[in-house]
């Protein structure tokens, strides 16, 4: 099977899916028990994803054959940089290409913005985003946020 990776509405049915299967797993890791729907859904509710369209960002929906397997967004911080967000990759579909895949799509998303760095934080526990970003080209990089689950800073110059 192949992946292809595109532009997506961020709540399109498979993006909306992709999104919710994504909350449940980084809830679901930093709480060490599985989130609620409840949860999920608070989590979800007036997450900014709404900006994951043009003209202030894009996202990316990944499929592995046919089936919605993992999505990516990006989301302008200014003229030059932008942020990546919401990287996932459903763990049965987990090192077969398509992290590196969604990078690739994000960073020419970017890159049609007239972006030249992406940058993005993500947790400790998240050990195989950490990994794909490392082996894809993005350093770790100083604190550029306080956010509450920002534990690691990365960036990459396009």
């Amino acid at each position: 099977m192949t992946w292809t990776v595109a532009p997506e509405r961020f709540d399109s049915p498979d993006a909306a899916l992709l999104r919710r299967a994504y909350y449940d797993e980084v809830a679901s890791r930093y709480w060490g028990r599985p989130a609620t729907a409840g949860e999920i859904d608070a989590g979800l509710a007036g997450d900014g994803a709404e900006r994951l369209a043009p003209p202030t960002g894009e996202f990316v929906v990944g499929r592995h054959g046919q089936r919605p397997a993992a999505c990516a967004g990006l989301l302008l911080v200014d003229g030059t940089t932008a942020e990546l967000t919401r990287v996932f990759v459903r763990p049965a579909f987990r090192s077969t290409g398509g992290g590196g895949l969604l990078l690739a799509a994000a960073e020419r998303a970017a890159r049609a913005f007239g972006v030249t760095r992406i940058r993005l934080d993500t947790r400790h526990d998240l050990v195989e985003a950490r990994g794909l970003y490392a082996k894809h080209g993005y350093a770790e990089v100083p604190a550029f946020n306080e956010g509450p689950y920002a534990e690691h800073w990365f960036a990459k110059e396009l």
